[in-house]
């Protein structure tokens, strides 16, 4: 007999494995070798900067995915 969890985790499609896409943000900002330097620029701006402003509008755009993909269905209205 399953549990209730894993019932639910199976109603969701196996849900959990979509957060691990918020763990993405995480690491391309946790290694910081990887863009502190100047070049290439963005309009005038050095390249560590709008490494990490891009991030942002990825990470907004992976909570959205994450939050339409686990949340449970929605029953219509009666």
């Amino acid at each position: 007999m399953t549990t209730g969890e894993e019932q639910s985790a199976r109603a969701h499609g196996g849900a959990r494995w979509w957060y691990l896409l918020l763990v993405l943000p995480f690491l391309g900002l946790l290694i910081v070798p990887i863009y502190a330097h100047e070049t290439p620029k963005l309009f005038g701006f050095p390249f560590f900067y709008w490494y990490q402003f891009a991030w942002v509008l990825v990470a907004a755009v992976l909570t959205i995915v994450v939050y339409k993909a686990t949340r449970p269905p929605t029953r219509p209205p009666r």
